[in-house]
């Protein structure tokens, strides 16, 4: 397999055999675009134009200790080819410019020098209003969009859901895993040693982990957070669908409320944004708030970590909390 770098020469041979650069246009920089975890990704500039090369490894870039299914962009490729059915949905992601399924390699449109909303998990951070509504409308509309049953496509993407729920309900509970988590923020280990040794906790968990990896009947973006949202001068995208599935909307929607929880957004925010959904699809919001509880238990226990700024007691109170919606006495 090919496995590209950021050698201007190298990548110039690689994308001129693909067709993707004119014989007589040059690489005259390359940036890291963003603060992706998974990927190879470059904003590439040719002095004309720029565009974003994105290569899917059998590793995660950021661990790469970290195994992962090395076609995953294709199956982030299936997504944008679905979703294109959709204009509204279409106006808001990259279009894809080119895709050598060879090499799992993506060539897409440049958003632009916008940023994403990890930001807003720094202290005193908000998210505004109008841009949370939007991407509450993007993911009522991509679930009401499409049902297994009536698509043109069903994405299973099995694998990446594989690789997500070792992460999500297995590893963060296993006693010896690896992570010190007094690295991340003195005290937390001694928590988390609680967590591990939950028993009735670990059997609840194992339930919400068979509903993940079960088939559902809507599209999910499948990692529909801060860091795949983006604020451009054409105002709010989504990128890196590449967890994408057919699914609970409760598992998306879940996981957005407790991003939101951990960036300290205010509870009449988070309520707002949970209206304006409903409003729009239907949501089970018992089911909702127990996906809630395995994305912060998650996220605050596991190798995933976010740039959080809350304490130690904050998050020992919305683990708490997490652990009193999986198991209700």
């Amino acid at each position: 397999m090919t496995k590209l770098t950021r050698d201007k020469n190298y990548l110039e041979t690689y994308l001129k055999s693909q067709g993707w650069l004119e014989e007589n246009e040059t690489i005259t920089s390359t940036e890291v675009p963003g603060e992706g975890n998974m990927n190879f990704t470059l904003r590439v500039d040719t002095g004309e134009r720029t565009f974003i090369v994105k290569q899917s490894r059998d590793f995660v870039e950021k661990y790469p200790q970290v195994a992962a299914p090395a076609e995953r962009a294709l199956r982030e490729a299936e997504f944008y080819e679905l979703t294109s059915e959709k204009p509204e949905l279409k106006a808001m992601m990259p279009n894809i410019l080119g895709l050598d399924k060879e090499n799992n390699v993506m060539v897409m449109d440049d958003l632009g020098a916008g940023s994403d909303y990890t930001h807003v998990y720094k202290k005193g951070q908000t998210i505004p209003e109008d841009e949370l509504m939007e991407i509450m409308d993007f993911a009522a509309d991509l679930h009401n969009g499409f049902s297994a049953k009536t698509a043109s496509k069903v994405i299973h993407n099995l694998k990446m859901r594989e690789l997500n729920h070792e992460h999500m309900f297995v590893y963060p509970y296993l006693d010896d895993n690896g992570l010190n988590l007094d690295d991340i923020l003195p005290g937390l280990a001694e928590i988390g040693k609680m967590y591990k040794a939950d028993e009735e906790l670990k059997a609840e968990l194992e339930k919400m982990g068979k509903l993940y990896l079960a088939d559902g009947d809507k599209l999910l973006h499948g990692d529909y957070f801060l860091g795949s949202w983006l604020k451009t001068k054409d105002g709010v995208r989504i990128i890196d669908p590449e967890f994408c599935f057919f699914g609970p909307a409760e598992f998306e929607i879940g996981v957005t409320i407790a991003h939101l929880k951990m960036a300290d957004q205010s509870e009449e925010l988070i309520k707002k944004a949970l209206d304006h959904y409903s409003a729009k699809a239907k949501l089970d919001e018992e089911l909702r708030k127990k996906f809630t509880a395995t994305e912060i238990l998650r996220r605050i226990l596991g190798l995933a970590q976010l740039p959080l700024e809350i304490g130690l007691e904050k998050r020992k109170s919305l683990l708490a909390e997490a652990r009193g919606t999986l198991i209700k006495h």
